[in-house]
């Protein structure tokens, strides 16, 4: 409400001080002069929106190069203009010129460099990374994944980890969730990110940006990776597609995996815990504490119980892992093919 109040006085004071300047020299000329003192304050408003979109420091480089700019032309005019020419009505036309062009060059100059120079150190530029240092963000899914934990600490990824506030709230709520399993991934999700902040090589930044305009977490994330121009480390495969229409890089973790050795092979034994039954008869359904989703034949009489299960395969791709099992004392048999029940788009 009281930007709106600053923004009516200042089209007041342009539009009267316009008007009354007019007035001193005829009627239709005070009427031109309240319209030329309305459209300095739109243009001023325009303006105003536009350099709030550019950092701090870069405003500062700006400046500094607008002024040395215009020391130089200073400099120019009078080594070289001032003594060979001496009709005002050719010194003024190349002054202006001179001192526009070099005020221009300067203040061009200091804008692009503002992002050479890093003053993180100081309270007041505590931005988010600049679009040079190769920023990764971290969302919700990839962080209760874990697997990033892993690949930070073996020095693959370069540059700095952006954990966004939102990100963190969501992590928090799914933590505070009565759904058991829900808790545990939330859990599982705080202690990965205690985890990598731990990390000595790893530099972890929480960056309070948010976009109250904009409700969705994916699309928050997209927005802050416009920003910042950085990359979304993911593994979430719709994430993954919305942003890269949106010209975003994403770093899915989910396709990293698939080109490396799977962490269980088939006729690997595991211990789990049945929680529901499957899409087909007689089968059950049980996770990983990643949320791997583990798919049990004639597993659906052991839900709510702690079973011995042997991997028959698993299936891999892009949109994430799925393991296939059997109940240890069943006889091993042939089954129909299971990724049609179970599209893992829908599930993970």
């Amino acid at each position: 409400m009281g930007s709106w109040v600053v923004r009516g006085l200042l089209f007041l004071l342009c539009g009267a001080s316009g008007y009354l300047l007019g007035a001193s020299f005829s009627s239709p000329a005070a009427v031109a002069g309240g319209a030329v003192g309305l459209l300095l304050a739109a243009l001023t408003l325009l303006l105003e929106r536009e350099l709030r979109k550019v950092p701090l420091k870069n405003l500062l480089t700006g400046f500094i190069g607008f002024a040395l700019g215009v020391l130089l032309a200073n400099l120019l005019s009078n080594v070289f203009l001032s003594a060979s020419l001496n009709n005002e009505e050719v010194i003024f036309p190349i002054l202006g010129g001179l001192y526009g062009i070099c005020g221009y060059l300067g203040l061009r100059t200091g804008l692009k460099k503002g992002d050479e120079i890093h003053l993180t150190g100081l309270k007041i530029f505590s931005q988010p990374p600049s679009k040079n240092e190769n920023a990764k963000i971290l969302d919700t899914s990839v962080i209760i994944d874990g697997r990033i934990a892993d690949v930070t600490e073996t020095g693959f990824v370069e540059g700095p980890l952006l954990i966004p506030q939102f990100v963190l709230s969501e992590l928090q709520h799914i933590a505070d969730s009565p759904d058991p399993v829900k808790r545990t991934r939330g859990k599982r999700g705080l202690e990965v990110l205690h985890r990598i902040q731990k990390q000595a090589d790893v530099e972890v930044r929480i960056v309070e940006t948010d976009y109250p305009s904009v409700r969705e977490v994916d699309a928050k994330l997209v927005e802050l990776a416009k920003e910042v121009h950085g990359k979304i480390v993911t593994n979430d495969s719709n994430l993954n597609k919305v942003a890269a229409l949106q010209g975003i890089s994403v770093l899915n973790i989910n396709e990293l995996a698939n080109s490396l050795k799977p962490i269980v092979l088939p006729g690997e034994e595991m211990n789990v815990r049945i929680l529901k039954e499957g899409k087909e008869m007689g089968q059950g359904v049980a996770y990983l504490d990643d949320g791997t989703m583990i798919v049990v034949d004639n597993g659906r009489r052991q839900i709510g119980k702690t079973v011995d299960v042997v991997v028959t395969s698993v299936l891999q791709t892009p949109a994430g892992r799925m393991i296939f099992a059997r109940l240890k004392e069943e006889p091993v048999r042939e089954s129909r093919s299971k990724e049609a029940f179970y599209p893992l788009d829908s599930e993970l």
